[in-house]
């Protein structure tokens, strides 16, 4: 029998959450003279209907469990991810919907899930005449969606009353468990310490570099969320080469599993250095942007330095699923927008606040994939696949096979889909791409200089759910659709 009690607790907790943070803009709207009130309106809305999930009577039944009971296990934990997603996205878009910026459910849906995701996609044509304070609050759902606000909840939950680890484990980015400290809640606090002192660098050195205090914040939280919305029309384009550079280093450590950035501030480096994914991670990323400077310059005939940054710019923005734009990859050549479609599929490092795959994913399936040949060679030996130095488990492995089958079977399937929608081939695969990644800019008519605002409002709706279920790594979604979930044994 599932427990809905702790479920009530949790999402309440959430709305509580969201409901303040829409509050934190109204000084922006109020200093840039623009109405506060939608802000308000919709932060009131969502604190009112967190206090009524909270104080819910809980009359106990005879099937039921004990009212106090608030243990949270595996059922309740990705029932809580799910639902929760469900309601803040909900209680999200209230204040796209009160303004009248995004009066249409769809668009502001979609606008709601693309930010909580960190997905980037976007359906506002003209973003410079939008006003400040909802940016503002635009930029902080990408923030708050970034290391997963269910993963601060956690940090709370001994305040609650509630366990937190099967939480954690449903909504934590990537396939490893690595833990920085024994209690659950202490490993979230040092996740968010980390987050937060990284946003504060970043938006520190974008006013140091010349952006005015209220782009920086925004463009310092959805750098570090790994999201890509961006207060101006072009993007990081915008911006000076010497703000792109730093973007690109911020980019680059929001990409990074979190385990290893605290190891590396406490300067552990033979351990961070034993991270196989950190180095694929650092490898990939030095030879496509290499590969690609080359073949920019020589096509395009830009200076050497320019075809440098935009080249490991879009690297790093297309990796790490952050989406920000510097060129149009698409009108370089077939080949390269090519190669930048399969990096939508690969994702920085599992524990980063990047989508995709991950690296460690795709690693573990290349090395599986070339040890094959040994056992096929060799079928009396037992020849173990290795990382970072230990044997990983076959259930890992099994898992990991089974999720890229299943990333696989949605992309086409979603492609499919699209395609019976009305969207051509190249919008079709690329839209799917982009959102099932998380990354924000495709290919087709959804490319890094268009936006998703000309699709039909049913292809909005699909796709904010499939940005969902990626941002939640599928099984954590996909599962409450099976009929293992609801048995009661």
């Amino acid at each position: 029998m599932i427990n809905f009690r702790p479920i009530l607790r949790v999402i309440s907790v959430l709305l509580l959450i969201i409901g303040v943070l829409m509050w934190t803009g109204i000084p922006f709207s109020l200093y840039y003279d623009e109405s506060p009130l939608p802000l308000a309106y919709a932060g009131l809305t969502t604190v009112v209907v967190a206090a009524l999930f909270w104080f819910v009577p809980r009359a106990r039944t005879p099937d039921m469990p004990d009212r106090t009971d608030l243990t949270i296990r595996k059922r309740e934990g990705y029932l809580i991810v799910a639902l929760s997603w469900t309601a803040m996205v909900t209680f999200g878009m209230l204040p796209y919907l009160y303004s009248g910026m995004l009066p249409s459910v769809p668009d502001a849906l979609f606008e709601t899930v693309s930010g909580m995701t960190t997905t980037g996609a976007s359906t506002l044509t003209d973003i410079e005449v939008q006003p400040r304070g909802l940016l503002y609050w635009r930029s902080l759902t990408q923030w708050i969606g970034g290391m997963g606000i269910i993963v601060l909840t956690v940090a709370i939950f001994p305040l609650l009353g509630i366990g937190g680890i099967e939480l954690f484990a449903a909504e934590a980015p990537g396939p490893t468990s690595d833990k920085l400290h024994p209690r659950i809640s202490e490993t979230a606090k040092r996740l968010w310490l980390i987050y937060v002192g990284l946003t504060v660098l970043l938006g520190v050195l974008l006013v140091v570099f010349g952006l005015t205090p209220y782009e920086a914040i925004n463009h310092a939280m959805t750098t570090m969320a790994t999201g890509g919305f961006s207060t101006r029309n072009a993007s990081a384009a915008a911006f000076s080469p010497a703000i792109q550079y730093l973007l690109v280093i911020f980019m680059f450590l929001a990409g990074v599993n979190y385990t290893v950035l605290y190891l590396s501030l406490k300067r552990r480096w033979s351990e961070v250095w034993l991270s196989d994914e950190l180095k694929a991670y650092v490898g990939l990323i030095i030879a496509v942007s290499l590969f690609l400077t080359g073949r920019v310059w020589y096509l395009t005939g830009l200076p050497l330095e320019e075809s440098f940054r935009d080249s490991v710019f879009q690297t790093v923005s297309l990796v790490t699923t952050t989406g920000f734009v510097t060129a149009d990859y698409t009108s370089w050549a077939p080949s390269l927008t090519m190669l930048c479609f399969v990096l939508l599929f690969l994702g920085a490092c599992a524990g980063s606040t990047s989508g995709g795959i991950k690296i460690i994913r795709n690693l573990v399936f290349l090395k599986n994939s070339y040890l094959e040949f040994g056992r096929i060679v060799h079928p009396q030996a037992i020849i173990p696949l290795r990382l970072n130095g230990q044997i990983v488990p076959g259930r890992i492995i099994t898992h990991i096979f089974n999720f890229l089958l299943l990333y696989l079977i949605l992309f086409v399937f979603g492609s499919f889909v699209l395609s019976v929608l009305g969207l051509d081939f190249l919008t079709a695969i690329g839209a799917m791409a982009t959102s099932l990644g998380n990354v924000g800019p495709g290919i087709g008519g959804v490319g890094p200089v268009d936006n998703f605002a000309w699709l039909s409002d049913p292809v909005k709706l699909f796709l904010s759910f499939m940005m969902i279920v990626g941002r939640l790594e599928l099984f954590t979604v996909l599962v409450l659709f099976t009929p293992y979930f609801w048995r009661l044994n």
